[in-house]
């Protein structure tokens, strides 16, 4: 379900370190704009804040149940992996391609999306498992470099994250990429200060009708 959904939708949301109460507001206005992926990501920084990463993921999933699926981002050691999954996570997004949390992560029965850059990286990762590869940071070399990977590498999924914005994640996937990834450009943390959720939501709208043109 999870991988066709992420086919359809063509857009997961990116969320980092926000409290519950604004995470809940932040996740209905963009559900409310179209939104149905939403990536809570670890923060490597502070892993007193892991077990809140994992309380979010659970209250999207208990909460949201069926309209909004939770993924985890930033997931880079074995143990992030595991509060995950026991939180509901549906998908395992990582900045960098790792086999072993690959592996882990389809043995636990969960979408595996890792990051590369190269096309050595971005095959290593596919071999691994990977179900989709998370190209970043995107913006770096643009929609073209996307439209070049997937003349040789036509058969591998791949979404573009990093810098996409309201301006390029068309022309990100009419380069070719499966979907993308947004973060700052569509969760602006200065909206989400002064509460205005019925902005977010409207951006969310520009985000989902641009990915679906």
């Amino acid at each position: 379900m999870i991988l066709e959904e992420i086919k359809k939708q063509r857009l997961i949301a990116i969320v980092r370190g926000l409290p519950p109460q604004q995470l809940r507001r932040l996740i209905q206005a963009l559900h409310e704009g179209g939104v149905g992926l939403v990536e809570v990501t670890f923060d490597q920084h502070a892993p007193e804040t892991w077990k809140d990463t994992a309380a979010g993921i659970r209250m999207i999933a208990e909460e949201f149940a069926g309209e909004v699926l939770p993924g985890a981002g930033t997931v880079i050691t074995a143990e992030q992996l595991n509060m995950a999954y026991e939180a509901g996570a549906q998908y395992i997004i990582s900045p960098h391609t790792d086999e072993q949390i690959i592996r882990a992560t389809k043995i636990l029965g969960l979408a595996s999306l890792p990051g590369a850059m190269t096309a050595s990286e971005i095959v290593r990762a596919y071999q691994a498992g990977a179900d989709f590869v998370k190209v970043f940071p995107a913006d770096t070399l643009g929609p073209g470099y996307i439209k070049a990977l997937k003349a040789p590498l036509s058969h591998i999924p791949l979404l573009a994250v990093g810098g996409v914005d309201a301006q390029n994640a068309a022309a990100f996937v009419a380069a070719g990429a499966a979907g993308v990834g947004v973060g700052g450009s569509l969760v602006k943390k200065n909206l989400i200060a002064d509460g205005q959720w019925d902005r977010i939501t409207r951006l969310a709208r520009v985000f989902t009708e641009a990915v679906q043109a």
